[in-house]
């Protein structure tokens, strides 16, 4: 017996299972900057592991390369756009009062 599609189909599912709960968080949590942490973290991992578990399914095929591509764009625009969706809730003070215990910016915040 092939243990292979068990192993894709495992991956598959956590994946989706991570991101689902990247999706409800997003949605619950109270303030950009803990939404920002759900949107980024737990998705960008459910992704890589479904395109792991998919990669696996297509070995041998030409649209692996497709779907090691994605993963890697994935992997560095994530925290370049976390960054950036963070440095504007924090100049629009879209924060809750006393999340961040040490401010480093303070009032040195260039426009």
């Amino acid at each position: 017996m092939n243990p292979w599609p068990w192993i894709s189909g495992t991956l598959m599912l956590s994946g989706a299972t991570l991101a689902l709960t990247a999706a409800i968080a997003i949605v619950r949590f109270p303030d950009t900057l803990t939404r920002m942490h759900a949107a980024t973290k737990p998705q960008v991992v459910g992704l890589i592991l479904v395109l792991q578990g998919a990669a696996i399914e297509l070995f041998g095929h030409g649209n692996v390369w497709a779907l090691v591509l994605v993963g890697v764009f994935t992997l560095l625009t994530a925290p370049v756009v976390a960054h950036l969706i963070g440095r504007t809730a924090y100049r629009e003070q879209r924060h809750r009062d006393g999340l961040l215990t040490v401010n480093e910016l303070g009032d040195n915040v260039d426009d």
